[in-house]
């Protein structure tokens, strides 16, 4: 048996909705985030080493990154639907979607998200100092690479409203976390990302992956 370790309101929900997608048999074990720091609890740490979500378990096999969970699951379960085979003409792009949902965009949302606590963590005193650093890192360099990287996930849209072929993937499912994260902080100026997420949220799969995973919300 698959178990999840699911921390709420993380990346791991994807994790759900791929299980969900694959039709595998799984447990989920949910752990909530200090309410303070907004970290992972400590009991994620007896699954491994470094106490973060996604992980997944099954007897003996720990399995940590989204990136690495999605590939085992995939091999453990796919029939060849969620992923071209590795002599498809679309394999390269199925695997630079799944490298680049955490190797690219999420860095960015990740800074993006420490910046704008830094004034809301501040002393008083403080606050207008770092509301002011937080704006100059935004303009000067987050502004402009979120940019970039959306109007490049909105244009590889497009054509079919799929990161690879014209239907659903793993890799949409990895990209799933990033595009709402970003939707709900930088508005509806992308169509395509808007219609993706909205096509995402709509599946059967991701509906009942929510009923496992509990409550979701994007931190911002």
């Amino acid at each position: 048996m698959i178990v999840v370790h699911h921390l709420e309101n993380s990346r791991s929900q994807r994790i759900l909705w791929l299980l969900e997608e694959l039709g595998a048999d799984y447990e989920v074990r949910r752990y909530e985030r200090d309410r303070k720091t907004m970290l992972a609890p400590p009991e994620l740490k007896a699954v491994h080493p470094l106490g973060k979500s996604p992980v997944i378990s099954e007897g003996e096999t720990v399995v940590a990154e989204s990136g690495a969970i999605t590939e085992y699951l995939v091999d453990r379960f796919d029939d060849g639907t969620l992923a071209p085979a590795r002599d498809h003409a679309d394999f390269l792009t199925y695997r630079h979607w799944l490298h680049y949902a955490e190797g690219s965009i999420m860095p960015l949302l990740v800074m993006r998200l420490i910046f704008g606590q830094l004034p809301k963590q501040a002393p008083r005193l403080l606050k207008p100092l770092m509301k002011g650093i937080e704006g100059n890192v935004v303009k000067q360099f987050l502004g402009p690479q979120m940019d970039l990287h959306l109007g490049y996930i909105n244009k590889a849209l497009e054509p079919t409203g799929h990161f690879v072929g014209d239907h659903w993937t793993a890799a949409d499912m990895l990209m799933s976390f990033p595009l709402e994260a970003a939707q709900s902080r930088a508005g509806s100026r992308y169509p395509a990302i808007n219609d993706f997420v909205a096509r995402a949220q709509a599946r059967p799969a991701y509906q009942r992956a929510l009923e496992r995973g509990g409550p979701y919300t994007i931190m911002g």
